[in-house]
């Protein structure tokens, strides 16, 4: 994808990276308990989420209502049920990493919270999935950064020690809730799956909420505020302007001005808090953020160069493994044509593909509830929206709707 920097641009890049930032001194400035305001926060952004599905996608909302799209097949439980355990780790993220930002400073929690892009390349390793020493070196340096900026902490112990726990547990999480939706996305778009994750998650927070008997009401005015906060900036403001700066830069290079959060969030709690940053955990944090930079920028490097591979052994392009169908040798590979009313192979439209793109773009971000992973995949040809001319058009109209 050709990079547009032109003003605008990089307005919405800024405006992305301040509102993802607010999360943390938000969710500090408050006084209500930190499950409250994860309860809170999903169910405001289903609120949001809820109308706009029904307004953008509602002639999918009502083929999956009619079972056409076949959501509930036996082959499709078990895609529904990857959904539901990757909103479950979507909740424990909320409720690990919003808890943190009570138990320690900002500035750590979202560092350590940031790390998410190391535990989902361990996860991949664990998989199966070939990694390079570039992404290994990322790991080292962000595990040496953790270990130096947490010395403090262990150190002295306490709540503090605690928090910066409870942040690493929230990093894993999110890693969890990413590799999770890569295996339950087959067959639903983004907008109604983020909707289907945030109802789930708000639920699961609502029943931790009630059995632990914490309060969701009779907040105080500097608690309301944050919530609203919470709800306009990262979720609403933040998801827009990131699907904004998509349309004209790469995954990689939001996925590396995202990890500004740290220094913008750790400003914004002194400017608003009176939290400073000790002396000592300042170069701790920054090999923390050089690491993740690392693994993060070295990820589509591994996917162009996979896909290189593959090209080059069998000289077929990758045929995608959520296909709802297994395609039949044609009779006349040379002149294919595929009029609109046919199902196309799916590998024709990979093939489009020069060796240096990769046909799946993810970008992981901390911040925006269920919209935390957003996929860019090439859409199945019986899903392709009436009057576009094949998969790409589509692909691209999908992003810019969202």
């Amino acid at each position: 994808m050709k990079s547009k920097l032109d003003p605008l641009s990089m307005a919405a890049m800024a405006v992305t990276v301040v509102s993802v930032a607010a999360t943390a001194p938000l969710t500090a400035a408050a006084s209500a308990s930190p499950l409250a305001m994860a309860f809170w926060r999903n169910c405001l952004g289903f609120a949001v989420l809820g109308p706009l599905l029904l307004l953008l996608r509602r002639r999918e909302v009502v083929r999956v209502a009619r079972g056409e799209r076949g959501i509930l097949r036996r082959e499709q439980w078990r895609p529904l049920v990857f959904g539901f355990l990757a909103a479950t780790a979507l909740a424990l993220h909320f409720a690990a990493f919003m808890t943190s930002t009570r138990l320690t400073s900002v500035a750590m929690s979202t560092a350590l919270v940031a790390t998410q892009p190391v535990w989902q390349a361990l996860i991949a390793a664990g998989q199966g999935v070939r990694t390079s020493r570039r992404t290994w070196a990322g790991l080292a340096l962000s595990v040496l950064g953790a270990a130096a900026a947490g010395g403090l902490d262990i150190r002295s112990g306490g709540t503090a020690l605690l928090g910066d726990l409870l942040a690493l547990v929230g990093a894993v999480a999110q890693a969890g809730y990413t590799a999770l939706s890569e295996r339950s996305r087959a067959d639903v778009s983004t907008p109604l799956y983020s909707t289907f994750t945030s109802l789930v998650c708000g639920l699961e927070l609502l029943a931790v909420c009630l059995l632990a008997d914490i309060p969701l009401t009779g907040f105080d005015r500097s608690t309301q505020l944050s919530l609203l906060g919470l709800l306009i900036l990262p979720q609403i403001l933040g998801l827009g302007s990131l699907n904004f700066a998509l349309g004209r830069t790469s995954a990689t290079t939001m996925s590396v001005l995202l990890l500004l959060e740290t220094p913008v969030a750790a400003l914004a709690a002194w400017w608003f808090l009176g939290q400073g940053i000790k002396p000592a955990t300042v170069p701790g944090l920054l090999l923390i953020i050089v690491g993740v930079t690392v693994v993060v920028t070295s990820g589509g490097v591994e996917r162009a160069t996979a896909q290189q591979g593959r090209h080059r052994s069998t000289g077929i392009p990758p045929y995608p493994a959520y296909a709802p169908y297994t395609p039949q040798p044609s009779p006349t590979p040379q002149h294919l044509t595929f009029p609109h009313s046919v199902k196309r192979d799916p590998r024709v439209d990979w093939a489009r593909h020069t060796e240096d793109e990769s046909p799946t773009v993810t970008l992981t971000y901390h911040g925006a509830g269920a919209f935390d992973t957003l996929f860019l995949r090439m859409p199945h040809a019986a899903e392709e929206e009436p009057g576009l001319d094949g998969p790409t058009e589509a692909l691209a109209d999908h992003s810019r709707r969202r």
